[in-house]
């Protein structure tokens, strides 16, 4: 076992490095979400989601 740890040291660290960054990415996310916050540019009249994402309020208008 020590042996094979030993031959696939370099792979191991690269994937826990990886793994530590998917980790914080998602964590991040996560965070911005629960405080509200959007990760788009809010360019929303050229985003094909525009009215997924940002839904008009009652009474008021998009504009295009």
């Amino acid at each position: 076992m020590l042996q094979w740890i030993a031959t696939n040291l370099g792979t191991i660290l690269i994937c826990a490095v990886l793994l530590a960054a998917v980790a914080l990415i998602l964590r991040s996310l996560l965070r911005q979400k629960k405080q509200g916050k959007s990760s788009c540019g809010c360019n929303c009249a050229h985003c094909a989601m525009h009215g997924a994402c940002h839904p008009a309020a009652p009474g008021r208008t998009e504009r295009s």
